[in-house]
């Protein structure tokens, strides 16, 4: 039954996420995530689809990761990777976007991109069945240098970011505040839905230990 819930969370978060990069892809003048910088440059010069070259940015993540021996490749790691691609890909073609009319509601729709971000993160984050492609190459690298996660995080998205605006990909002020915005609400989305799970679902061996415990010190 848990399993259920778990997919559920999975593929509704998904979705949200992608409807957020979507959102926000509409609006990139005002600036966009250091990882959608990079797909929008190399749409730009190379052609294919955004969502192809999310696709194609993960499963290099991906290999990089596995060769690193990182041990945060599950199978939602790799359905995270194409999934989110595709539903882009959807979004935009379908154009199943709020329009756009001017400054002020361009801003509105990019700061809730940003929320349904956070908020989409944090739901199929919570459902443990892997961690998103970046996610997982960053906690690898965490792991063999000893840096902080906020650190690595800082300076891969730091790379790519000069590496999108080397290919004249779309960054402007957004871009530079993304991280503040959007990693509390993730952390929030995160705690939140885990918290929910686990009170729907408890561990029952935690639960039987705890127990066990208490009979000890009885």
């Amino acid at each position: 039954m848990k399993i259920y819930w778990q997919i559920s969370y999975f593929v509704i978060g998904l979705l949200i996420f992608s409807y957020g990069i979507s959102m926000s892809i509409k609006v990139q003048y005002l600036g966009i995530h250091p990882w959608d910088v990079l797909n929008i440059a190399m749409f730009d010069k190379f052609g294919l689809t955004i969502g192809t070259w999310n696709i194609i940015v993960g499963a290099t993540l991906i290999a990089g990761t596995l060769m690193l021996k990182g041990k945060y490749i599950q199978i939602g790691t790799i359905l995270n990777g194409v999934m989110v691609g595709m539903l882009v890909d959807f979004f935009l073609f379908y154009d199943l976007l709020p329009p756009q009319t001017g400054p002020v509601i361009d801003i509105l729709i990019l700061l809730s991109a940003i929320l349904l971000m956070g908020v989409g993160g944090g739901l199929y984050s919570a459902a443990h069945l892997g961690t998103g492609p970046r996610d997982g190459f960053m906690l690898t690298i965490s792991d063999l240098t000893n840096l902080s996660i906020s650190r690595v995080r800082i300076i891969c998205e730091c790379t790519v970011l000069l590496i999108g605006l080397f290919l004249s990909g779309p960054v402007f002020v957004f871009t530079f505040i993304y991280t503040f915005i959007q990693s509390p609400i993730f952390q929030k989305s995160f705690l939140y839905f885990t918290e929910r799970l686990h009170t729907r679902f408890p561990d029952r061996s935690k639960e039987k230990r705890r127990r066990l415990g208490q009979r000890r010190q009885a």
